[in-house]
């Protein structure tokens, strides 16, 4: 039946307020300046630039362990307990600061929907491990990704990459199927190779169970069955050194002339941009990836920056 020129109005209308409502509480998840992690000796920030111009499918989520947890307490309490390795584990995050970043397949608005769910999947998993084991484990996203192969359609996976950065520039990580970190040498001006050894990557969230989920075989699976989860370490070895995490729209973007903006590009404005603070590289990549050409996804990166 069709639709009265009033009632059509009526019901644009309420698509419109129900999409705002939805932009409004996505963007609550999105990372605030006060979480960006103030870690001796390292200097973080990242930037997200949403193709809709809004809200899309990437996501990045700071953890500054010392400002977001009172771990003096968790550690009296974990000593009080007898659990003598946790409060060890928990004295160690003092000196840590963690980076996840996702990028959910898609980069319509409402493709944030998932990049929500995951956030506060996360979250709520990041507690409970802290009072359980004192330190976010691999268990933690075994557990996400089997959440999400059971709640989620194959096309609309997520590839994620968490990591953990200490004050001595040890970076250790899990990747499901995101781009892989690059380092940019202060001393050698350049980008260096990093053996693959140590960039270990895995399906992408949600897409298959895990060979040791003990409820993997009452999960039908037509791609089979991830192992579990690794972890891979890089190190920052000299001062200035800078590492950089980011999603697949900053890798794939060109310009007109078929230019690829990353390594090459990339790897120029470090080289005129490396003595400034992570904050200033961010805007002059940003200001560069605006001028450079027209993107058709989602960009995120995250620059960590040993001082």
């Amino acid at each position: 039946m069709e639709m009265k020129p009033a009632d059509l109005e009526k019901h644009i209308l309420n698509l419109s307020q129900e999409l705002q409502n939805f932009q409004e509480i996505a963007q609550n998840v999105k990372p605030s300046p006060g979480e960006l992690p103030a870690l001796q000796g390292i200097d973080i920030y990242g930037e997200s630039l949403p193709l809709a111009g809004i809200i899309g499918g990437d996501h990045i989520i700071y953890i500054d362990f010392k400002k977001r947890f009172d771990l003096d307490a968790r550690i009296r309490e974990a000593v009080r307990s007898r659990r003598p390795a946790v409060a060890r584990r928990l004295e160690n995050l003092k000196h840590n600061a963690a980076i996840l970043v996702a990028d959910v397949a898609g980069h319509r608005i409402t493709d944030a929907l998932l990049a929500a769910m995951l956030h506060q999947a996360f979250l709520l998993g990041v507690h409970y491990e802290l009072c359980i084991s004192g330190e976010i484990s691999t268990r933690l996203f075994e557990s996400i990704n089997a959440r999400f192969y059971q709640s989620s359609m194959v096309g609309k996976y997520i590839t994620m990459l968490y990591g953990e950065i200490s004050s001595d520039g040890t970076f250790r990580f899990i990747s499901a199927a995101h781009p892989a970190p690059v380092i940019f040498s202060y001393e050698f001006n350049r980008f260096v190779e990093i053996c693959p050894d140590r960039l270990v990557s895995f399906p992408p969230i949600g897409t298959m169970p895990s060979r040791e989920d003990v409820d993997a075989r009452r999960l039908p699976s037509p791609l089979g069955l991830k192992e579990r989860y690794t972890v891979n370490e890089l190190s920052l070895m000299g001062h200035h050194d800078i590492l950089i995490l980011y999603t697949d729209g900053l890798a794939d973007l060109t310009n007109p002339e078929g230019r690829r903006f990353f390594p090459d590009r990339l790897q120029e404005l470090l080289r005129q941009v490396k003595d400034q603070p992570a904050r200033d590289i961010c805007a002059t990549i940003r200001q560069d990836l605006k001028e450079f050409g027209e993107s058709g996804d989602d960009i995120s990166f995250v620059i960590i920056k040993r001082n």
